[in-house]
Parts: structure tokens; sequence; C-alpha cells
């Protein structure tokens, strides 16, 4: 299983790689991180954009995870193989980036047409989408709904 994570919301502004998470999207991914934590997700590890926003999306979820945040070029923007990118961890992975990158993503792993909105959550099994939570969803999960 595959968990892809697009970043929470960032502060606008350049360089591009260095715009920081809003309260609101610092508050986003602890949610993300608790309703994670509530359904039992387990992955080998958590891979994250080097970028600043989805660092500190995937940091709060690692650790409720268990896991160190590994950070991957591969995943700061452009097409990119998310099973190629999990064996920097395992076969069970947690990849946190940015769009329309992810949505492609899923697209090629799938055959699903979805836009993921900032926060949303997508778990793929063998090519099937087998999980597609948005902020609202999660939020309800970890109790803040």
């Amino acid at each position: 299983m595959i968990w892809l994570v697009r970043h929470t919301e960032a502060e606008d502004g350049s360089p591009d790689e260095a715009r920081e998470l809003t309260a609101k999207g610092r508050d986003d991914a602890r949610a993300i991180a608790s309703a994670l934590a509530v359904l039992g997700v387990e992955v080998d590890g958590c891979v994250s954009s080097p970028k600043v926003r989805a660092r500190d999306t995937a940091r709060p979820i690692c650790e409720a995870l268990g896991h160190e945040l590994v950070e991957v070029e591969r995943l700061s923007g452009g097409p990119f193989d998310p099973e190629e990118v999990a064996e920097e961890v395992g076969e069970h992975a947690l990849l946190v980036g940015h769009d329309p990158d992810l949505s492609m993503a899923v697209h090629r792993m799938t055959g699903a047409q979805v836009r993921l909105p900032k926060g949303a959550v997508v778990g793929v099994d063998r090519g099937e989408l087998k999980v597609l939570l948005r902020l609202q969803e999660l939020r309800a999960l970890a109790g803040q709904g």
C-alpha cells in the first residue's frame, strides 16, 4: 500500500521551496496525523519532498506513524513513479508532495481521475484506489470535525 498526501495550506511568497505552512496548515497536518493513527495506518517509512511546506506537513504524520522522515528530491516537482520512490523506505510507504504531481501519479497507478485538494490523503494498493480522504473527513476521524 502506498499512501500519498498533498501538503497542507502554505503561505504565499518566494522562493517557492521555502514557503512555510500557515497556522491552519500546521493544524491540518496534525489532524492528518491523528486521523491516520486512528485508522491504524502502518507503513515501512515516510518520504517527503524537501520543500518546506511538504516537509512540515510530513513531520507530524511521520511521528504519529513512528518513522523518521526521508526527503527525496524526486517529490519536489514533476512526474514521479510512486513505487520507485517508495523503495527508499519499503513496499508500504507514505509520500508527501505537491499537485498536480500527486494527482497525476494516482491516475498513472489506478486510472482514476482525481484532483487532490491540499491535505488530501490517498491510499493505493496494487493499482487499486482504496482510500481518498479530504481534510473534512480527516478532521472528523481525528475528532476535530
